[in-house]
C-alpha cells in the first residue's frame, strides 16, 4: 500500500485516538502536577443574646477570585504522586525502619491508601482473567455442538450477563445476597445460622466481587471464542477423524492452537477491564472493604469540600502505566510470535 494511501486510510482513527484518548491523558498529566488552591480564611463575629462568638470560615469570594486566575490550582510537580495517598516514599521508607518482619512491613504498605487499591486491583485481575477464558472456551465450544432448534435461545441466554448494565447487574446481585435476598436466605438456612452474612468479612465481600467479575465478563469470552470457532478449518478436523482422534485430541492439537491469538486477544481486554474495576464496588456497597484505583479516583472527584483534581489526576496516570506493565509480558510475547511466523 503507497504510504500516501495509508495515511489517509489512518487519518481518520488517528485523528480520533488523538482526540479522545490522547488529548485527555495528556489533561490528566498536567493536572496531576497542580493542587487544589489555598482557601483564603476570614473571622466572622456572630452574635447573639448570649454574647458573641468569633469563627473562622471561608472567604467564597476571595477563593473563587483566586481559583478563577488560576484554574489548575497551585503547581506541585510530581509531589503529589510521592504523597501518602499515592506512592508514599516517606511512609513506606518509615515502615522500613519500624518493622521487625516482613509480614509487619506489608502489613503496614497495605493499609496505604493507594497500595490496598492495588492489592484489590490485581488481585481482582489474577481472580478473575483466567476462569473467564477458560469458561468462555468451554461455553464455546459446548454451544458450537448443540441442535440448531436450541441454539439461538442458549446464545441469548449466555450473552445476558454482558448485555445487563456492570452497575445493575452489581445492584441485582448485592440484593441476592441480602439476608432476606434468595442466595442470602438460603445460605442462612442451609448453615442455620441467621447472623451469616456474605458482607460480614472482607474476604467474603472480595470472593463476591470476583465471583460476579467472573459473571459478567465471560459472555465477551464466550462470544469472541464462538466467532473464532466458525473459522477452524475443517480439513485438519476431518484428516483426524478419519485417523481415529478422540474428540480431546481435536480440542487439544488441532481447535486450541488455532484459537491461541484469540485467546490472547480476550486476556488483554479483560486485564484491561477489570484492572479498571469500579461499577460492582459501587454496587456492592462494598467501599469499607474492597477499593480499586478507579473508586480513589471516584472518591477524589466526590469530596464533599473540595474536588481533588490533581490527585485523580496522578492516580488516573498511575493507572495508565499499571495497565502498561500489566500488558507488557503479553504484547512482547506476542511481538515475538509475530515475527517468528514472519
Amino acid at each position: 500500500m503507497p504510504h500516501k494511501t495509508f495515511f489517509w486510510f489512518f487519518f481518520p482513527s488517528g485523528l480520533a485516538m488523538l482526540l479522545f484518548i490522547g488529548l485527555p491523558i495528556i489533561s490528566s498529566f498536567f493536572q496531576s502536577l497542580h493542587i487544589e488552591n489555598e482557601q483564603i480564611l476570614m473571622e466572622v463575629e456572630n452574635c447573639d443574646v448570649f454574647g458573641c462568638k468569633t469563627e473562622v470560615r471561608v472567604d467564597l469570594e476571595a477563593t473563587k477570585i483566586i481559583d478563577e486566575e488560576n484554574p489548575l490550582g497551585r503547581f506541585n510537580g510530581l509531589r503529589t504522586y510521592a504523597d501518602r495517598n499515592h506512592l508514599a516514599f516517606n511512609e513506606i521508607n518509615d515502615a522500613w525502619k519500624v518493622s521487625s518482619s516482613y509480614n509487619q512491613f506489608f502489613d503496614i504498605i497495605f493499609n496505604l491508601p493507594f497500595y490496598k487499591a492495588l492489592l484489590f486491583t490485581l488481585t481482582f485481575c489474577f481472580a478473575v482473567t483466567p476462569p473467564v477464558i477458560v469458561l468462555g472456551f468451554i461455553v464455546a465450544l459446548s454451544i458450537n455442538t448443540i441442535s440448531q432448534t436450541i441454539k439461538g435461545p442458549t446464545i441469548f441466554g449466555t450473552i445476558l450477563p454482558m448485555i445487563v448494565t456492570p452497575l445493575i447487574g452489581s445492584l441485582v446481585l448485592f440484593w441476592m445476597i441480602d439476608a432476606k435476598g434468595i442466595l442470602g436466605a438460603t445460605i442462612q438456612n442451609i448453615f442455620d445460622d441467621p447472623n451469616l452474612s456474605l458482607k460480614s468479612s472482607s474476604e467474603l465481600t472480595w470472593i463476591t466481587l470476583i465471583i460476579y467479575g467472573i459473571w459478567h465478563n465471560t459472555p465477551f469470552a464466550f462470544v469472541v471464542f464462538y466467532a473464532a470457532l466458525q473459522t477452524v478449518p475443517l480439513d485438519p478436523l476431518e484428516a483426524a477423524i478419519i485417523d481415529g482422534a478422540s474428540r480431546y485430541q481435536r480440542v487439544r492439537y488441532i481447535v486450541i492452537p488455532h484459537l491461541y491469538p484469540v485467546a490472547t486477544f480476550i486476556m488483554l481486554i479483560c486485564l484491561m477491564d477489570n484492572f479498571r474495576v469500579f461499577e460492582p464496588i459501587i454496587g456492592f456497597k462494598a467501599e469499607g472493604a474492597a477499593q480499586s484505583l478507579s473508586w480513589l479516583i471516584y472518591s477524589d472527584l466526590r469530596n464533599e469540600s473540595i474536588m481533588l483534581f490533581g490527585s485523580a489526576g496522578a492516580t488516573s496516570m498511575l493507572t495508565i502505566i499499571g495497565v502498561g506493565f500489566l500488558l507488557t509480558p503479553v504484547l512482547i510475547r506476542t511481538w515475538k510470535e509475530f515475527k517468528t511466523e514472519r
